[in-house]
């Protein structure tokens, strides 16, 4: 062994082994000090290594959270972790780390910090991004404030559907940041989503959410953080009048008499608010200009926008036409006329006249002067000239009416 000490080889080989280890060592506890990350493994042992890279690792806060709120710290962190196989494929599985920063020696006001770590075997070369964060620190405050809600996509409800009634387990929330952030709330409501909803809502649970004048969300602590709904979801309904609606006019000798739906009154579905001011609703538009005569027609319902009526896709409405018809060539008689006697007409000198006849379309149409008799009437008339009334017979289900209603007769002795 002396020999070895007195070879020159030998002492600078021994003093390059030293030289090593003091590089390592102090590799080391530079590590230690900046935290933010180890020698990698190829440094301290040679050989291999393998890289994971871990994203949306959670970011944990150390601080009395019974005196102070911190903002500015990420949710999240990015790490990237070198070594050996051995030591990275348990740690990136099982992630029995933690990730944090330490704020428990600061005071308020803004600070940069390092993004610390705990469970990571020395073994392994941890890198953070970001490597440090600034953070505001402040004194802790609280308030009650009321919550209320929102029915947001009320539009995309079933046709007819809306809310008719709601209620939470709480109305109010406690809502915890800094006094500056407590002064700035002005909203705290909890919104329900109805997209696609067909039945009425029991028991859901929504996040609660805090706003400032301007919109802006608020990163704050709310308790409870949720709230939960019910509501009630309606189709609200009510019956009213069912009208017939008409367009056009009726040719020329016709008349209305009636038209009748074969249903009086419908049942219709819409929000309270259209039902509120719906009296009626209309049938599709009869033409007029197309009747000539008295039947039984299908038609459609005129419902408004966004009303329903289901089950009532088209009624039946009774049209009964009245027809004025005239009858003209109808001779007048002369009744009781006195033995011996004869007559002649004067004002008119002609003994036909016209009636005109009105009725149901179906009566009139086929009537003629043969269905009416037209007298005067003679009794106990002397000769000479007389002014006396027409009378007519006629049909009973039809009025009639001559366009005179009196003639001038003269009676000559024969």
């Amino acid at each position: 062994m002396d020999n070895w000490f007195r070879s020159k080889w030998f002492i600078r080989g021994l003093s390059l082994g030293f030289a090593i280890l003091l590089y390592v060592f102090v590799s080391i506890e530079e590590a230690d000090t900046a935290n933010d990350s180890s020698i990698p493994f190829s440094v301290l042992f040679g050989g291999s290594s393998e890289t994971k890279v871990i994203e949306d690792v959670p970011l944990g806060i150390r601080i009395d959270s019974e005196k102070y709120v911190v903002s500015g710290v990420p949710e999240t962190v990015k790490i990237t972790l070198e070594g050996p196989s051995s030591e990275l494929t348990p740690t990136v599985e099982q992630q029995n780390f933690e990730m944090f920063v330490d704020l428990r020696d600061l005071k308020e006001g803004e600070h940069e910090v390092e993004i610390q770590y705990e469970g990571i075997s020395d073994k392994l070369g941890v890198y953070v991004e970001p490597k440090t964060i600034n953070v505001i620190i402040e004194e802790r405050a609280s308030n009650e404030f009321d919550v209320s809600v929102d029915f947001i996509n009320e539009d995309k409800l079933p046709e007819g559907y809306e809310v008719s009634d709601y209620e939470l387990n709480t109305d109010t929330v406690t809502i915890t940041s800094s006094e500056e952030v407590i002064d700035r709330i002005a909203i705290v409501k909890v919104f329900v989503d109805l997209t696609g909803v067909t039945e009425s809502i029991k028991n859901r649970e929504i996040p609660v959410n805090v706003y400032d004048s301007q919109g802006n969300e608020l990163g704050v602590i709310v308790e409870p953080a949720t709230i939960v709904v019910s509501a009630t979801i309606d189709n609200p309904s009510k019956k009213v009048p069912v009208s017939v609606a008409t367009t056009g006019e009726l040719p020329e000798g016709y008349t209305i008499k009636s038209m009748v739906p074969s249903v009086e009154e419908a049942e219709v579905f819409a929000i309270t608010e259209i039902l509120e001011s719906l009296e009626e609703v209309k049938t599709e538009p009869i033409d007029l200009s197309e009747l000539s005569e008295s039947g039984t027609m299908k038609v459609g319902l005129a419902l408004p926008e966004r009303v329903q009526a289901p089950g009532v896709e088209e009624i039946e409405v009774e049209v009964v036409l009245e027809q004025t018809k005239s009858i003209d060539d109808v001779t007048i008689e002369v009744d009781n006329l006195g033995s011996g006697q004869s007559v002649s007409f004067i004002e008119p000198d002609d003994p036909q006249i016209s009636i005109s006849v009105t009725g149901n379309e179906q009566d009139v149409k086929e009537l003629s002067a043969e269905d009416f008799r037209v007298f005067v009437d003679a009794d106990g008339l002397d000769t000479g000239e007389h002014t006396v009334p027409i009378t007519i017979e006629g049909p009973e289900n039809v009025t009639y009416s001559a366009n005179i209603k009196e003639v001038t007769i003269e009676i000559e002795e024969s």
